[in-house]
């Protein structure tokens, strides 16, 4: 009789560990087919975004405009080759303003401290060879609160210069700035171990004494690339500046006082010279913009990236 009831026992048990399996078998299916709709939209959500991109339903300096119109492109923050007022930027909205059949006047409205010298000269450059390109469109720079340095650099450019009176400008000079750590480094007992081939390697290195060598060349240095915009300046505004040597040493001014110095022109705002200058009243901005596209594609593109490459790595294992 024992053995006898220690059979069914076993085939329970047995019965019992198949149908775990079993279910355990049909849960990792189910979680796999999971895994795979979600592999599945995460995928078609991304060719979606990258098709949203390239079709570009909201267009990215592209026009349609009918009639005379004034074209306006913006220069706004620090010039540099990674943010919104990077030359690609700038010259990309002046090509496009030039390019339109309809615009009767380019207006580049700056408000910007400076920034990368190079960045400026890009768009200085670009703004002459348009000019030259069309010579019946004139171009001119309406400064809102601040146009200094790099940003007067591309300024100067233009046909001409309107300001507010309240507005800054000038700025006409270069500088390099940074820190020395060497007195700290020494109360801290901090040993600088930098190991270099070649004797000016360390050059304007923080963490090691600034040299006379190394000083009198960064000098040199700057007033090189000083020069460069001094030429700009020069060239750009030609007899309308005043023979005044404190220009260019670096000092900023008012609007007002900006005018009597021959930086600037006359006072004026976007409205008043698009109607009383150009002679075209509607205003078209032509400036690049991010478009919703691209700033999906941005913020949503790397944790995407990520997520297909979990789901299709090893997804089933991430419950």
């Amino acid at each position: 009789m024992a053995e006898a009831g220690q059979e069914p026992q076993a085939a329970n048990w047995e019965r019992g560990v198949l149908e775990k399996v079993a279910l355990a078998a049909i849960a990792e299916q189910r979680s796999a087919r999971r895994w795979g709709t979600a592999f599945k939209m995460l995928l078609l959500l991304y060719l979606f975004v990258v098709l949203f991109v390239g079709v570009g339903w909201i267009r990215q300096g592209e026009h349609t405009t009918s009639g005379n119109h004034t074209a306006l492109v913006e220069l706004r923050g620090v010039i540099s080759a990674d943010g919104a007022a990077s030359a690609d930027n700038v010259t990309a909205g002046l090509q496009a303003a030039f390019r339109d059949s309809n615009t009767k006047g380019v207006i580049l409205r700056i408000n910007s401290p400076g920034g990368s010298p190079v960045q400026a000269g890009y768009i200085n450059d670009e703004i002459k060879r348009l000019r030259a390109q069309h010579p019946n469109t004139p171009l001119y720079v309406v400064v809102e609160d601040i146009c200094a340095s790099g940003g007067y650099y591309v300024a100067a450019a233009a046909d001409q210069i309107y300001v507010d009176k309240a507005s800054i400008v000038g700025s006409i000079g270069v500088v390099i700035d940074g820190f020395g750590f060497t007195g700290i480094m020494e109360k801290l007992g901090i040993e600088r171990r930098a190991i270099t081939a070649g004797e000016n390697k360390r050059f304007l290195d923080p963490f090691a004494p600034l040299t006379p060598t190394h000083r009198e060349y960064a000098e040199k240095m700057l007033a090189e690339v000083h020069q460069q915009f001094i030429s700009v300046v020069r060239n750009g505004r030609g007899k309308r500046l005043k023979d005044n040597p404190e220009i260019f040493s670096g000092l900023i001014w008012t609007g007002e006082k900006s005018i009597e110095l021959g930086l600037a022109d006359a006072i004026g705002s976007v409205d008043s010279v698009a109607r009383d200058v150009i002679k075209a009243e509607d205003v078209v901005d032509f400036t690049p913009r991010q478009n919703l596209a691209e700033r999906v594609a941005r913020k949503f593109g790397a944790t995407m990236a990520e997520a297909l490459l979990k789901a299709a790595v090893g997804g089933a294992q991430l419950r």
